[in-house]
């Protein structure tokens, strides 16, 4: 039984803007395994996309695509499935307005349709998007990302009670089925991973992260954060390219 459990967002959190990983922020990360703490990434991003991350530090445990697919050392607990019917209809809206769409499960993924928008955002993640509009018939869909700058509300109203859709992206909104969030992804692996009742402790940046930072025992933003997610912050650190992450944890003691 790990001392404690310490869940790590990614992007903006992590990893520094270029995406990598710090020297500094590695061997924060096996420094507390030494210590007996658990590291988790709880990430809006997919298992597929960040395998680099998982690799370098040697975490196994995740809740990933904002709480749609959660594995504790390596073992898959749970995914939620978004049906096609739902798929459907949400790829219609889109298509109206014009907005490409992307599905993603936890080994891949696929795009509805190619713009400047989606160019640019699936070089920075380093990612080749593949257009195939048919995509999501053949394949389980955990997660989508819709691409627009400014229709959190439309689309909100349009599938309330179907689906969650937030901002963790200037170039799109993340969707999961309602309910779902890295909340219910955390405790989902605390419970079935038997690590209730032992302290926990969330690092994040942004508005994805605003149901993990109000379910842990101690709320960490970085410096780079989000001015909203910093007054939720029982501390608030150095930001994610100035060693935040190793900062946040030596002032918890947990290395």
């Amino acid at each position: 039984m790990p001392k404690a459990v310490v869940f790590f967002d990614l992007d903006g959190t992590l990893l520094r803007d270029d995406k990598s990983l710090a020297k500094s922020t590695v061997a924060a990360i096996h420094q507390l395994r030494q210590n007996e703490v658990l590291p988790v990434v709880a990430t809006g991003r997919n298992i597929f996309e960040i395998q680099y991350v998982l690799d370098q530090t040697g975490i196994d445990s995740i809740v990933s695509a904002n709480g749609s697919y959660v594995q504790y050392e390596g073992r898959k607990l749970d995914a939620a499935v978004i049906p096609t019917p739902l798929i459907e209809a949400f790829n219609a809206f889109a298509a109206k307005q014009g907005d490409p769409v992307a599905w993603f499960n936890n080994q891949t993924f696929a795009l509805s349709q190619e713009t400047e928008a989606t160019r640019r955002n699936f070089a920075l993640l380093k990612l080749d998007a593949q257009v195939i509009p048919d995509w999501y018939q053949t394949h389980e869909v955990n997660f989508m990302f819709v691409f627009n700058t400014d229709k959190e509300a439309l689309y909100s109203r349009q599938f309330a009670g179907q689906l969650d859709l937030v901002r963790n992206n200037p170039r799109g909104l993340d969707t999961m089925l309602a309910g779902v969030s890295k909340r219910t992804g955390i405790l989902k692996l605390l419970a079935e991973a038997g690590l209730t009742g032992i302290p926990t402790y969330g690092f994040g940046d942004e508005l994805n992260d605003e149901p993990m930072l109000k379910l842990v025992d101690h709320p960490v933003v970085m410096g780079n954060g989000n001015p909203k997610m910093k007054a939720l912050a029982e501390y608030v650190t150095g930001d994610n390219m100035h060693d935040g992450i190793g900062q946040g944890l030596r002032h918890f003691q947990l290395i």
